[in-house]
């Protein structure tokens, strides 16, 4: 009797050399075991997450199991939980919390005055430029403008097309306007989203369908600088997408082009970069991933939800910036936040594609429900057709004229804000800022002592990590008169008062965040962040 062997013949005497008198039964049995073994091995060393990993999270799983450890943690963790949750009882003690349903509607006077009162909770003066980011417009006139526009357009939904045509009409013109700015052609499309995050998730969701679907491919990876929005982590997560994240050049805190063309794979999906990134403010080579792009036949995102709609107009203002959007040929899709610099309220984004085939494998398609075809763009079915009106109508109200001097202002305000910075001793400025948001550090005190102590003059600034700094994100409230002096006067005073004793350890609540960044179990970091959302929640019991 011959056997065949990976296309080679072997002869009965070759078989008994190789095994001995070993019966074929045993010889099924130990190559399936071999089999089983390899695939298992390969299972196990070639996951998600590194074998390192892995085992570094394992040890600190069975030691938290330590009986004594295991309580010490709960009490820790306890105490971190009832922090946060002070913080929202002191933010809200002075009013009532409604806990069950009034019997009887409540008159609309007074639902409108607890409305206001509740909008006044908080200490952060931020109609006053106090803080990073977050709010990037205000003018109680727009605000009139666009309540109007969004009571008009409030019950409408885009779901029921045929309905509402003028409200697809508006998130049509929208999609347009927005991917003219981005230099797309005729052939750009893309679709509004509730805000960047989700413009981030149904483009992760829109290339995995699409190398899944067209290129075959069964598991998908994404390559992405170590800097890019946790959205794309949440991506990952929700759709079963490995991500790989890309080491940064040291010096300007831009991702390393060499090592992502070195991580490529025939599993690789998408490329991605941001202009900028949210911790510095550094905007990625997108000329360059776009070329890598090209030359492997793999489709680059661009990142643009927070400078997009600054980015967009600084030529316009007479500031250059290198090609970032669909000028260049390998850029495939932009996400943009509409409701960040283009000043719309907030739930709206646009994701752009360079192409309607990558758009259709955004969409959600069911054709076997009982209730008819049903097919959706988005994560959400019914949308609301009020945000879409609103942000349609800002567009309209500030014209390009608009943008273009509001990006003259806040430009000119971040790099006072910048200059100023540089000429200060103790501190310095990761990178080079692309748009609006400048990042500070140290190397002669922990920056969590600038920021806490900033705090105390009503200054609410980003925290980052890894390595430890703090940001802020320059807006239109900051280009109020005043405010930007007034900023950098604060930090010199703070600076000169932390600087007669650079080494104080951090206390109170800022040593947490401290410990947080240095913590190796980010499993404990993961859970404080939990209590800090669930404290958001919070109404007496």
């Amino acid at each position: 009797m011959d056997f065949v062997k990976n296309g080679l013949l072997f002869s009965k005497n070759t078989i008994n050399t190789m095994f001995g008198n070993t019966e074929p039964w045993q010889i099924a049995s130990i190559t399936a075991s071999s089999i089983l073994t390899s695939i298992w091995l390969w299972n196990f060393l070639v996951q998600d997450e590194s074998f390192y990993v892995r085992t570094k999270k394992f040890a600190f799983t069975q030691i938290k199991k330590i009986p004594k450890i295991a309580q010490k943690i709960e009490e820790e963790t306890k105490q971190i939980s009832d922090t946060f949750e002070n913080d929202v009882i002191e933010n809200t003690k002075s009013e009532k919390y409604i806990v069950k349903l009034p019997v009887k509607g409540i008159p609309s006077d007074e639902i409108i005055n607890t409305v206001n009162r509740y909008l006044d909770l908080g200490k952060y003066k931020w109609k006053e430029g106090y803080i990073s980011g977050a709010v990037y417009y205000y003018d109680e006139k727009l605000i009139e403008l666009l309540t109007t526009v969004y009571g008009l357009a409030s019950y409408t939904n885009p779901l029921h097309s045929d309905i509402f045509p003028g409200i697809c009409k508006m998130e049509a013109e929208v999609v347009r306007v927005v991917g003219d700015l981005f230099h797309g052609g005729s052939n750009v499309c893309g679709t509004m989203t509730s805000g960047g995050t989700e413009s981030i998730i149904m483009a992760c969701k829109a290339y995995r369908d699409y190398g899944k679907n067209e290129r075959g491919i069964k598991n998908g990876v994404i390559l992405a600088p170590k800097s890019v929005h946790p959205a794309f982590d949440k991506a990952a997560s929700y759709f079963a997408i490995r991500i790989n994240h890309i080491d940064l050049d040291p010096e300007n805190l831009t991702v390393n082009l060499k090592k992502m063309e070195n991580a490529i794979t025939k599993n690789t999906i998408l490329l991605v970069g941001s202009f900028p990134n949210f911790p510095y403010g550094t905007s990625d080579d997108i000329e360059g991933i776009s070329n890598l792009g090209l030359k492997y036949n793999i489709p680059v995102h661009v990142d643009c939800c927070l400078g997009g709609f600054i980015a967009a107009f600084m030529p316009l203002a007479g500031y250059s910036l290198p090609p970032f959007d669909f000028i260049l040929p390998g850029v495939t899709s932009i996400s943009a936040d509409s409701h960040k610099y283009g000043f719309a309220p907030k739930g709206s984004s646009i994701i752009l594609y360079s192409d309607k085939k990558f758009r259709h494998h955004q969409y959600y398609v069911c054709t076997e429900w009982p209730g008819g075809h049903y097919g959706s763009p988005t994560i959400g079915g019914s949308r609301s057709g009020g945000i879409i009106a609103a942000c349609w109508a800002t567009l309209m109200h500030f014209g390009l004229d608009g943008y273009v001097a509001s990006t003259k202002a806040i430009i000119k305000t971040k790099t006072y804000i910048e200059e100023e910075l540089r000429k200060m001793n103790d501190i310095f400025i990761f990178g080079t800022p692309t748009t609006s948001v400048v990042a500070i550090g140290s190397n002669s005190f922990n920056i969590y002592r600038l920021s806490d102590a900033l705090n105390s003059r009503g200054w609410n600034l980003n925290m980052l990590q890894f390595p430890m700094g703090i940001h802020i994100c320059v807006t239109h409230l900051h280009t109020k008169p005043g405010v930007a002096s007034l900023f950098i006067e604060d930090i010199k005073k703070e600076l000169d008062e932390i600087m007669k004793n650079p080494k104080v350890e951090l206390t109170g609540k800022i040593a947490m965040y401290g410990m947080s960044a240095t913590l190796p179990d980010r499993t404990i970091v993961g859970d404080i962040t939990r209590y800090f959302i669930d404290a958001m929640y919070y109404t007496p019991s």
